[in-house]
């Protein structure tokens, strides 16, 4: 038996070797993809790209010989030392370029490019999500069988009747197979025959006839012909994931990471589910503005905290460029759970009358400092328990800590897992 490998092969010869150092230096490059994402945008984590590794964290582990004991030599042509001196051992016993002075460790950052998947990986595995579910947000599309002719083998499943039969009548009647209709006229005039030679011509006649209907089958295998399939792309759709974000000076650095990684792992899920993705930022204190990404993480703003406005801006976004009926709309929101009391009505009345209705998926991300989690609950986070328990379609969670972000989307997960069965 001969067994065909048709898998592709890689492109880079590279490729075993090229692993072995991402598995070796995982913390080094983790470290620096984490450096890097301060400074990139939501919409580049899916570009892979150049990351710079610090030297220090590229060495190998080697054999030497060790500078301790003593040791007997002969060096001809001596001319500075006699016997029974002791020669002065060399310093560190390493290897290496020197120092200069003043400039710290002398040798350049190691800076590496990163694959697409790569830099997924790296970002997906600090965020320690479930291997299905990374498996699920690095794919770049998702593809479905469509129609594509015929072949010759495939399932008997998969028979096309129609294709086979027409292709069978074809064949039999370019090799002239007769016809059962010919063979019964022959048969009718030999019972009529009287004159025995004819009859015995006619007999002949009609043997050789069965004959050639014995080597032209009704059906060959040649004839039999497959309902084929191709895995093509899902029909073009588009999204639009609204940020959201309080940006009160209650809102620290670290709740403000947290929140961005937030929005860069709903980005991707988005991204991989429609050819087309556009992002909004509206921040927030006591007065909402739609602001472009640097802006929306990095520019300080002052004042109280009413989440109103900013689900009132998102409102007014929507009806001037985001028809619901041509755009999947997605909302993320991040605070720290800070609300006026006075707004707390307001707040559930535009949820429930116009952001709720609209949104495909809404996900409220509350944000705290590590290590410091809070037993109770903020009015804004009741808001919110009590409409998803009236059957919305939002999650909610309390994170502290990177790891802890990904449950937010379990929900989501599960929903699409769920639909997927129904459609196969």
């Amino acid at each position: 038996m001969n067994i065909v490998d048709r898998r592709l092969n890689p492109r880079g010869k590279a490729l075993e070797n090229r692993q072995r150092f991402l598995r070796r230096a995982k913390g080094v490059v983790q470290q620096a993809v984490k450096q890097s994402l301060q400074s990139r945008n939501i919409r580049d984590v899916l570009d892979g790209g150049e990351v710079s590794i610090p030297m220090d964290g590229m060495e190998e582990p080697s054999l030497r010989r060790g500078s301790g004991g003593t040791h007997d030599r002969v060096l001809p042509g001596n001319k500075t030392f006699i016997e029974g001196d002791v020669l002065p051992r060399s310093g560190g016993g390493g290897s290496g370029r020197p120092d200069k002075a003043g400039e710290g460790a002398g040798e350049d950052a190691f800076r590496f490019v990163l694959t697409r998947e790569e830099f997924l990986n790296v970002f997906l595995d600090d965020l320690e999500l479930p291997d299905l579910a990374k498996r699920r947000l690095t794919e770049t599309e998702h593809e479905s069988p469509v129609r594509a002719g015929y072949s010759v083998s495939g399932s008997p499943a998969n028979i096309a009747v129609n294709r086979t039969t027409r292709l069978a009548m074809m064949r039999r009647m370019a090799l002239r197979r007769p016809s059962p209709e010919t063979i019964a006229r022959l048969q009718a005039e030999i019972a009529a025959c009287e004159e025995d030679g004819l009859r015995l011509v006619l007999e002949d006649k009609v043997k050789a006839l069965e004959a050639k209907v014995r080597r032209i089958p009704y059906i060959d295998p040649v004839d039999v012909r497959y309902r084929r399939y191709e895995n093509e792309p899902k029909p073009v759709a588009q999204a639009v994931m609204f940020c959201l974000m309080d940006v009160s000076g209650s809102m620290t650095e670290h709740m403000k990471d947290l929140a961005k990684r937030f929005y860069m792992l709903l980005y991707i899920f988005l991204a991989q589910r429609y050819r087309h993705v556009e992002l909004v930022f509206i921040r927030h204190t006591d007065r909402a503005e739609e602001v472009d990404e640097d802006t929306f993480f990095h520019s300080p703003a002052t004042g109280g905290t009413l989440v109103s406005s900013a689900l009132e801006a998102m409102r007014s976004v929507i009806a001037k460029r985001y028809s619901p009926e041509d755009w999947n709309i997605y909302a993320a929101q991040a605070s720290d759970g800070d609300n006026s009391y006075s707004d707390e009505a307001a707040t559930e009345r535009l949820l429930k009358d116009a952001i709720l209705p609209a949104s495909q998926y809404f996900a409220y991300l509350e944000v705290g400092e590590s290590g410091r989690e809070s037993v109770s609950h903020s009015a804004l986070w009741r808001l919110y328990e009590r409409l998803r328990a009236e059957g919305a379609p939002l999650s909610i969670r309390k994170v502290s800590h990177r790891s802890e972000i990904f449950p937010v989307f379990r929900e989501l997960f599960q929903r699409r897992q769920g639909h997927e069965k129904a459609t196969s």
